[in-house]
């Protein structure tokens, strides 16, 4: 790598690192089109399975925080992470096998949908004592076990964390309030992640040069947006509307580059 594609791999992993700092999560869906775009990967594929990688360092170092603070369900993240482990490896070959180039199409769209669900507000239900026990565990896992096997079908085909479909899973599966689906969510972004990472790596479709800047760049970007995120606190919600409009419009940039539109 030369110096110009290091500083943009660092400023890319900066970039993520900050949107997750600064709004709670999504930054991970931004990784393939800073790969593809901006790095320079020619590759689709080595693009999703180098930000695979990425997304599981990024989440799991988050885990540890929400861990230390008491955020995590284990066993309903462990059982919608079990579930989802096994829709993110059949994704994985899934999206493997799929053209590179109709595959980034697929992600710009997603990006458009998943731009318009950030413009919804969350809405949790408050039950933070929320356990799964033998008398529940029938009734919480009918509705953890499909939801996170579709989950992680989306996030091992197009390499993403999928926290954006995995916390409002959890609260709808298990009312818990968002805190703690937020926290949770990260047992499933950690294993989803690994899943992909793991079939993409076996394949050879993981640069882990890439790998290691983007990482390093995201430590830095998420002190800096947690700092700013702080400051801004009152304005969480406009924060999240202008992601959420980033994100539908990079999606419809990504259509416009599968179909050949840039520089026509």
């Amino acid at each position: 790598m030369d110096a110009t594609t290091i500083a943009l791999t660092l400023l890319s992993g900066g970039v993520i690192g900050f949107v997750l700092g600064l709004v709670g999560g999504g930054g991970s869906i931004l990784a393939v089109p800073l790969l593809v775009y901006a790095v320079g990967i020619d590759s689709p594929h080595v693009a999703i399975g180098t930000a695979a990688v990425a997304v599981a360092l990024n989440a799991l170092v988050g885990l540890i925080g929400h861990a230390r603070s008491g955020n995590v369900r284990w066993n309903c993240a462990i059982s919608f992470a079990l579930a989802g482990s096994a829709g993110a490896a059949l994704g994985a070959e899934a999206g493997k096998a799929f053209d590179g180039q109709r595959l980034l199409g697929l992600f710009g769209g997603l990006m458009i949908v998943v731009g318009m669900l950030m413009l919804r507000k969350r809405r949790g239900v408050e039950n933070a004592q929320v356990r799964m026990t033998r008398a529940n565990a029938k009734q919480m896992l009918a509705r953890i076990v499909p939801t996170g096997l579709g989950t992680g079908l989306l996030a091992g085909f197009f390499g993403i964390g999928g926290g954006f479909l995995i916390v409002p899973g959890l609260v709808l599966a298990t009312a818990m309030p968002l805190t703690l689906a937020i926290g949770s969510s990260l047992v499933a972004v950690t294993a989803f992640g690994l899943t992909t990472a793991g079939s993409y790596a076996l394949s050879g479709l993981v640069d882990w040069v890439v790998v290691a800047w983007l990482v390093a760049g995201g430590v830095a970007g998420s002190v800096l947006g947690r700092g700013v995120g702080t400051k801004l606190a009152g304005h969480k919600r406009v924060l999240e509307v202008g992601f959420a409009v980033l994100v539908a419009a990079i999606g419809l940039w990504v259509i416009a580059g599968s179909l050949g539109w840039h520089g026509s």
